[in-house]
């Protein structure tokens, strides 16, 4: 009796594994489901095989039954390849209804390959549909008077499905229109033009076609501030004022430093010339009294040379205090 209790117990759970398998191979509910949904599906060939291939039954019937009750002409074989390829079949079904709805030209290859591009083709949809608004920081330039200013963008962009593989984002979109509105600044005569009208920054801007070779189209571009800056112009001036002050002030230190030195060698001169006549005075006494032994010179030119000097030492003493005060005057 125990003996067949245990072999009834094992039978059961036997069973009960058997039926788990079952139902996990061949999700019945799933397929009921899609049969009263109005799409076909075949147990073996779909979802058993989708069980063997690794793919996901609910993910890929549930997104049928949607595509097929929204008008959308897909089948298994499109979802489960976009499955395996790793992509996102909720997101690219929603994306293709929603483009339906909207009259956008985009089919499911279309939808795949931005899908699979890494791109969230849903929310590129959505702003094919409600374009979204973009604003720039601040970006300062400077008017040809040299008046800065500070400028401010909103920028209304929508998603270009033709170019979203492959385009560029918002940054490049934000560069280039701060780039247009550096330029645009830039070339104005003053500050005043742009500040009396700041929407002709948003019409030479918007005329470059900024939006080539991008993921997106920019249906307008809108001046939202515009505030005055430093007057660089002014800054620059004095800065280049001051630097000409310090050059001048090196090359009058230069000519001073010159005069003192050439002052300084004349010094050295006058120095020299007065040691050359003191010697020339040492060698006087001596001559003098050669010419007395040789007889060229008499007592009388000796007390006529003596005269002569003494004059000659009373006009310098004379002279001296007109030199100290022609000194102190200057």
């Amino acid at each position: 009796m125990e003996a067949l209790t245990g072999i009834s117990l094992l039978i059961i759970i036997v069973a009960v594994v058997f039926l788990i398998i079952l139902l996990y191979y061949v999700p019945l509910g799933l397929f009921i489901t899609a049969y009263f949904s109005g799409v076909k599906v075949k147990i073996f060939r779909d979802l058993i095989g989708m069980r063997l291939r690794k793919v996901s039954p609910q993910v890929i019937v549930r997104n049928l039954i949607a595509a097929t009750k929204a008008g959308l002409d897909l089948n298994i074989s499109l979802l489960e390849a976009h499955y395996l390829a790793g992509g996102n079949v909720t997101n690219v079904v929603n994306a293709l209804i929603s483009a339906n709805k909207a009259n956008l030209d985009l089919g499911f290859e279309k939808a795949a390959a931005i899908d699979l591009a890494g791109r969230d083709v849903l929310e590129a949809v959505k702003m094919s549909v409600n374009p979204k608004v973009i604003e720039t920081p601040l970006v300062s330039a400077v008017a040809k008077d040299g008046i800065q200013l500070k400028a401010m963008a909103r920028i209304t962009v929508r998603t270009n499905l033709e170019r979203l593989v492959g385009g560029a984002g918002e940054a490049t979109i934000l560069a280039r229109v701060g780039e247009g509105i550096v330029s645009t600044i830039g070339s104005s005569i003053t500050h005043k033009e742009v500040l009396e009208n700041p929407d002709s920054i948003s019409k030479v801007v918007l005329s470059k076609g900024l939006d080539a070779g991008t993921a997106f189209e920019i249906l307008s571009i809108d001046i939202a501030d515009v505030d005055v800056g430093t007057n660089i112009g002014a800054i620059l001036q004095t800065d280049q004022a001051e630097a000409d002050l310090k050059v001048a002030r090196a090359k009058a230190e230069e000519r001073r430093a010159s005069a003192v030195a050439s002052e300084q060698e004349m010094v050295a001169e006058v120095a020299r010339m007065r040691a050359k006549v003191v010697e020339a005075e040492a060698e006087i006494p001596k001559a003098i009294a050669e010419a007395f032994r040789e007889g060229n010179l008499g007592v009388m030119d000796y007390y006529n040379l003596k005269n002569i000097q003494a004059d000659t030492d009373m006009r310098n003493t004379i002279a001296k205090p007109d030199e100290k005060k022609d000194k102190e005057h200057n």
